[in-house]
């Protein structure tokens, strides 16, 4: 667990969330902070259960969204609510300008409402202190399903890791330390280079066309359209495609199940798979960004 960061005097509102916001709110509330909560299943001591978001809000001097933040429609993404509210303008007109408001994810109507209101908002998932470790949980959980899925072990299975970014540098090193035979693919010359110095193989995306007819499974972290028809055609009907980036991913799942292959998208696995891991990620990193924007 982080060092403890006292936040006493400061209220937080906390709304929406699943398993990870549970662990930050009690997170949160053990280090001083009061937290008013909505949509959570959560109590304690320097917790406060709100009924409406409205009442969430008021007295509040930052508010922390869930990592997915909210859909298109702007419905809050909640794993505990059956209605799920909408966050609006008029909900948000309850924060004065300036107020951070901390998400995981602010897909753009939600950035232009923040940016309407002239709220101070934090994207945590871009952050390279979370997104680094929520890396290993996202590794983890992509291994376990292909665990799941294939007839064969991992130890000695033929793996392609498509990107070699946060969440592709931490998968390839799990894959190799569990005896797959690993092979990067990646555009970037330096992602490649920094993959050969780890040991690991590496084929340029420009040479992946011919090396397709032998691989137990590929994992993609890219968020493009790289998985396409040309590719899906060359491989074995018996590969598994377990697809990490974010909806929609970077696999044309409709010609894969054409030709019969078995393609999973699974993004968000932190949350899904390890969830108080995940959550106490986010312990390690809000009280902080907390501090920090309030002049503390």
């Amino acid at each position: 667990m982080p060092a403890m960061q006292i936040l006493t005097g400061l209220t937080v509102a906390v709304m929406g969330g699943d398993a990870r916001e549970v662990t930050l709110v009690e997170y949160l509330a053990e280090v001083g902070a009061t937290v008013k909560t909505y949509g959570l299943p959560v109590k304690g001591p320097n917790i406060v259960t709100c009924p409406e978001p409205e009442e969430c809000l008021i007295g509040v001097q930052a508010l922390i969204l869930p990592v997915p933040g909210v859909n298109e429609q702007m419905e809050l993404s909640s794993a505990y609510l059956k209605v799920k509210p909408i966050i609006n303008e008029e909900l948000l007109s309850l924060l004065p300008a300036g107020t951070p408001v901390l998400v995981g994810v602010a897909r753009k109507p939600l950035r232009e409402l923040l940016e309407k209101h002239a709220l101070d908002f934090v994207e945590l998932m871009q952050l390279d202190e979370v997104a680094i470790l929520n890396a290993i949980p996202s590794a983890e959980g992509a291994v376990q399903m292909a665990m799941e899925r294939m007839p064969i072990t991992i130890h000695g299975a033929k793996a392609m890791v498509l990107g070699f970014g946060r969440t592709g540098q931490t998968l390839a090193q799990l894959l190799e330390n569990m005896y797959a035979h690993t092979t990067v693919v990646a555009r970037d010359s330096a992602q490649l280079a920094r993959a050969y110095a780890m040991g690991l193989k590496v084929l340029h995306f420009q040479e992946l066309i011919d090396y397709l007819r032998d691989v137990d499974v590929i994992f993609n972290t890219i968020p493009a359209p790289v998985i396409n028809g040309e590719i899906l055609q060359r491989l074995p009907s018996a590969t598994l495609i377990i697809d990490l980036a974010s909806a929609p991913g970077g696999t044309d799942f409709g010609k894969a199940r054409e030709l019969g292959i078995e393609a999973v998208l699974a993004p968000g696995l932190p949350g899904k798979v390890a969830p108080k891991t995940a959550g106490m990620i986010l312990s390690r990193v809000v009280p902080g960004i907390l501090l920090q924007k309030m002049g503390h």
